[in-house]
């Protein structure tokens, strides 16, 4: 069983044979174990030295210069998208927020069979929304990063900013466009007055589109597109919502369903916390939280790929249930699929292999591991 899947080449040639195997086992922990949190995974780290050594292992592991995400997990996005997408192709790329507790933060993601795959993060040092110039830190690398590929970024309400939009609209010669949920109560100019959007009228399931509307009071930031969408009946329940939508796009139909894919990540937020691998429950200083979040990345990225995988060869039955009658909807997800599987791959001889791998690589631990492996053998028997 290869953990580090069709990203393996690259990554051994940016790691020490050390580090990978150390990254090996922490990956196949947090797959099978579901936790990012240190010190279970000091408590599940299989190397036979003290428990306070295993710790301080991981800790230095997760501050190595070489997890620094243009140098390591840039190249591995290139992968990941040379893998999903011809050349050249349309990203929808989708842009939010998470928090919990202290913990905020910004994420952009690659649409992907109605999930999210991580690209791009920071972690901000407040509370709430992000600004302007936090959204362009993280926005800039990945335009950098996909450059030659036409790029939709669509987010919801937070990020409504005019001046986001005035900074997007920049980069539409290089094939870059934008689907920016507003706040119903953003302002429009109708012939020589201002109304808010919320007085614009639309019936349940109309899509509207304005072209060239002159959007906030704000001088000097230009024209743009407005769609207004009244959702239908969702499951047979009434819907009243509307989204009100600044793009640089002119078809209706694409706006929308551009949109659609915004609920994405929030599908992939929850896979990364209680749905998958307990993020919440993470406690570490920023660089061991943002190479953790790492290591969730390339796990669910490889595992939402096999996954898909195993949905292609039909034996989807054997790991997960299927879909329900009555029901459209696909009852779980590739990365559920892809996560569930390594159930079946799990043997001790395969983690004893990367432990012996680990130590082959320090012989100078020789005697620490050996009384390690003498302790583990008297607590077992």
């Amino acid at each position: 069983m290869n953990i580090l899947g069709f990203y393996k080449d690259h990554i051994k040639q940016r790691l020490s044979p050390s580090q990978v195997a150390t990254l090996q086992i922490l990956l196949y922990l947090i797959s099978v174990y579901k936790t990012v949190q240190i010190s279970k995974l000091t408590n599940l780290f299989p190397l036979p030295i003290q428990l306070e050594s295993k710790r301080k292992h991981i800790q230095r592991f997760l501050t190595i210069k070489e997890l620094s995400l243009p140098l390591f997990w840039f190249p591995l996005v290139r992968i990941m998208v040379e893998k999903l997408f011809d050349f050249p192709s349309e990203l929808v790329l989708i842009i939010d927020r998470t928090q919990w507790q202290n913990t905020n933060i910004l994420m952009i993601s690659l649409a992907w069979k109605k999930r999210a795959l991580p690209i791009n993060w920071k972690i901000l040092t407040h509370k709430g929304a992000s600004n302007l110039t936090e959204q362009k830190a993280v926005i800039r690398p990945v335009l950098r990063l996909l450059k030659g590929q036409k790029i939709i970024l669509t987010a919801d309400r937070e990020f409504h900013s005019i001046f986001l939009s005035h900074w997007l609209k920049k980069y539409q010669k290089q094939g870059v466009y934008f689907v920016l949920r507003q706040k119903k109560s953003t302002m429009i100019k109708r012939g020589r007055k201002y109304c808010k959007l919320s007085e614009l009228p639309a019936n349940v399931g109309e899509c509207k589109l304005f072209l060239n509307q002159k959007i906030t009071k704000i001088l000097r930031v230009g024209t743009y597109n407005l769609l207004i969408y009244k959702k239908q009946k969702y499951r047979g329940k009434s819907v009243s919502e509307k989204w009100y939508i600044l793009t640089n796009l002119s078809s209706p139909e694409k706006i929308k369903k551009i949109y659609s894919q915004r609920m994405g990540i929030e599908a992939m937020f929850k896979d990364y916390k209680t749905g998958g691998y307990n993020l919440e429950a993470a406690k570490a200083n920023e660089t061991r939280l943002n190479n953790l979040i790492l290591l969730i990345a390339i796990s669910y990225t490889i595992s939402s790929f096999q996954g898909q995988k195993i949905k292609n060869k039909g034996i989807q039955e054997y790991i997960s249930r299927t879909n329900e009658k009555g029901i459209k909807e696909r009852r779980h997800s590739s990365f559920f699929v892809g996560l569930s599987r390594i159930y079946w791959t799990i043997n001790d001889d395969f983690i004893w292999e990367l432990v012996e791998s680990l130590m082959r690589l320090n012989p100078h631990k020789f005697l620490y591991y050996c009384r390690g492996i003498k302790a583990m053998n008297t607590v077992v028997h």
